[in-house]
């Protein structure tokens, strides 16, 4: 993947060491303590903790503590973070455009361990996130060499696809999918399951960032041989079926949340053949 051919973003926030912490506006900081709190009175409540967390963080503004802009230097990873991400600016950019609307650019967060959002804390092993109460990508760039080793999707084009899924929850925040699937969840209404809502917004975003790989491909030609299949296989390697099998030894589909490795790779290529968003409607698809 000739990833150096596209613009760099500027919106790429280093937060590796620097003990990030969620806090609002004047500088007042919300503890792990008083974000537990906050998870229990919702619990109580019969509330999503992660939507009050979202909305105090909407209200007051979130920052994260010690954030410095990405370093370029000596630092090819977050080079390469910083090209795909602007890649995905101007293909989102573009296509918002195309259908009369603005497209507002999330931050992408680079940690390392544990990273405080408006949806809380994280770790490491959650994975790279989008949360939509900040409208951030969270990222711990070790999760790249856990791609490669656990699960044999190697490739810096695996790597850009991942990278493009969380950027396609970003899209789904600002088309207001994100918020129909989470006013279903308020109304009690099961999300998960092989049929459910959530496998479905994950299967879009998959489908998103096949759109993005479609266009940045006809802008840059960037793609080298076995690039696309790199993508393909890291889609394959993280379905619901597959990581079942590995972790529980039986598949248990009335649990998934993102879909199986079939339905993610169908996706990402529908996305990546179509170019066009409209053809991502898996809310709409009678068969995932």
């Amino acid at each position: 993947m000739r990833w150096q051919r596209a613009r760099r973003s500027d919106n790429v926030v280093d937060a590796r060491g620097g003990g990030g912490g969620m806090r609002f506006g004047g500088g007042k900081g919300l503890s792990l303590g008083g974000i537990a709190v906050v998870v229990v009175i919702g619990l109580l409540m019969g509330q999503d903790p992660l939507t009050i967390l979202g909305n105090l963080a909407g209200q007051a503004g979130v920052t994260t503590q010690s954030q410095q802009p990405a370093p370029t230097a000596n630092d090819p990873q977050s080079e390469f973070v910083r090209a795909v991400l602007g890649d995905t600016e101007d293909t989102w950019r573009a296509l918002f455009q195309a259908g009369g609307k603005q497209y507002q650019d999330p931050k992408l967060v680079l940690f390392s361990g544990g990273v405080n959002s408006a949806c809380g804390f994280a770790d490491a092993a959650v994975g790279p996130f989008y949360c939509p109460g900040d409208r951030q990508v969270y990222l711990d760039l070790q999760f790249f060499h856990e791609l490669e080793t656990r699960f044999a999707a190697a490739g810096d084009f695996a790597q850009a696809y991942v990278i493009a899924h969380e950027v396609g929850h970003h899209v789904q925040t600002l088309l207001g999918v994100s918020a129909k699937v989470n006013a279903a969840r308020q109304r009690g209404q099961k999300l998960e399951g092989d049929n459910g809502l959530l496998v479905r917004q994950e299967l879009q975003a998959d489908c998103f960032a096949g759109v993005w790989a479609h266009h940045a491909q006809q802008r840059l030609d960037w793609l080298e041989p076995g690039d696309l299949q790199e993508a393909l296989t890291a889609a394959n390697a993280i379905g619901d079926d597959r990581l079942q099998k590995q972790s529980r030894g039986q598949v248990v589909p009335d649990s998934f949340t993102h879909g199986t490795s079939q339905q993610r790779v169908r996706w990402f290529s529908t996305g990546f053949d179509s170019g066009n968003p409209a053809r991502c409607d898996t809310f709409a698809a009678s068969r995932l």
